[in-house]
């Protein structure tokens, strides 16, 4: 691919999640940064990654970076303005630091989102809210992972707060979690989409 099928690629990306983080209520913060650079993108860059963060709370900083198609340095900058401008908001998750439009989510919620961003963890709490009686060997089976890597995730996830192991695997906030999966499903993969799909099944249990 030629560096202008490239260049094209990236800016056709940026516009479309920028017409997404234009109509926020914070957009003319993303508009400020347009003298920062001569380069023709550069003013579209705040606006796409609040639409990106948009449809994607909880991205850490690399994924963001990819799937933007920024450079690090380039998302470094603007990502640090939006943070100082109050626009988004960052937090660390362990190894990841993590970002969402600013003030739209709890503590709870960022934790929440942490884990729903990690492919397993996700999976064992679709699981849970499919199945809420599944027991450690159910949901390994059910992951094609090993019990210990299932007992892993279940203590972080206790850990965190989200999840009450005092008698099996009980979610703490289910309906909170399920919220979080079905308003981002697309951007959580094939899982959390297939449970949307199911999510009024699942309602009586998370209510």
């Amino acid at each position: 691919m030629s560096q202008e099928s490239v260049d094209e690629e990236k800016r056709a990306t940026l516009r479309r999640f920028a017409a997404v983080g234009a109509g926020g209520p914070l957009a003319r913060l993303a508009g400020s940064d347009a003298d920062a650079d001569d380069h023709e993108t550069t003013s579209e860059v705040p606006a796409a990654i609040r639409g990106y963060l948009a449809t994607t709370p909880g991205a850490h900083f690399s994924k963001l970076r990819d799937d933007l198609q920024l450079g690090t340095g380039e998302a470094q900058y603007h990502l640090r303005r939006l943070v100082e401008r109050d626009a988004v908001d960052s937090w660390k998750d362990g190894d990841y630091r993590r970002y969402a439009p600013a003030g739209r989510f709890s503590d709870f919620e960022r934790r929440a989102l942490g884990f729903l961003r990690r492919d397993t963890a996700r999976g064992l709490v679709v699981g849970l809210l499919r199945e809420p009686d599944a027991t450690g060997a159910e949901l390994a089976d059910r992951l094609g992972v090993s019990a210990p890597t299932v007992s892993k995730y279940a203590a972080e996830l206790a850990e965190a707060g989200l999840l009450d192991r005092s008698d099996g695997y009980d979610l703490t906030r289910p309906e909170t979690t399920l919220l979080l999966l079905v308003r981002y499903a697309d951007s959580f993969g094939p899982d959390a989409v297939a449970l949307a799909a199911d999510a009024d099944e699942l309602v009586e249990y998370s209510g």
